[in-house]
């Protein structure tokens, strides 16, 4: 049976720690219905940048609305590719990456914000419809990412944490939505 209707919340040893953060700042018992419920909310936020606005950095040296968007849509891709392999009982530990350099050759600032919104809305209609795809006994498979063991289950909160950790910062740090 699909997991159409509940991606239940993981248990500790689904996920190392450091992730916990993340999946924490979940509300409710069902990720699907939080990854399904963050996207309209998050693309409302943006709706109103203008490309000027869409440059700004909080403060030297941090990244532009711009670079947010696009680390948060390349963080979303990653961890729903390691959840399509795990689901799929592969086994083949998969390699970290480093959002750093991933940021700068994104050069998300040359890039048209319709572009990179379009691009997050996209790969969350992906996501959604990898994990809607899913046998319940699927959610429970794990993998190794970065040398860490991880759960498809686990993967799918983990997007919508750090969603969830992305927008708050573009509301508080860097003023939007206000």
């Amino acid at each position: 049976m699909p997991a159409t209707f509940s991606i239940p919340r993981p248990e500790e040893g689904e996920f190392i720690p450091y992730y916990g953060k993340y999946i924490a700042l979940v509300e409710g018992d069902d990720a699907l219905a939080a990854l399904q419920r963050q996207i309209p909310d998050t693309l409302k936020l943006l709706s109103g940048l203008d490309e000027k606005r869409a440059l700004h950095r909080y403060a030297p040296g941090k990244w532009s609305v711009k670079d947010v968007i696009v680390h948060v849509t390349d963080a979303e891709r990653v961890f729903a590719y390691r959840a399509m392999r795990f689901a799929r009982e592969d086994q083949t530990p998969l390699p970290g990456f480093d959002e750093v350099p991933y940021a700068s050759a994104a050069a998300a600032d040359s890039v048209p914000l319709p572009t990179v919104i379009e691009g997050l809305r996209a790969i969350r209609a992906a996501s959604i419809a990898l994990f809607s795809s899913l046998e319940v006994d699927a959610l429970t498979r794990r993998g190794k990412a970065n040398d860490s063991p991880v759960t498809v289950r686990a993967l799918a909160w983990i997007i919508a944490g750090h969603e969830k950790h992305h927008v708050t910062l573009l509301r508080e740090r860097y003023g939007l939505g206000k």
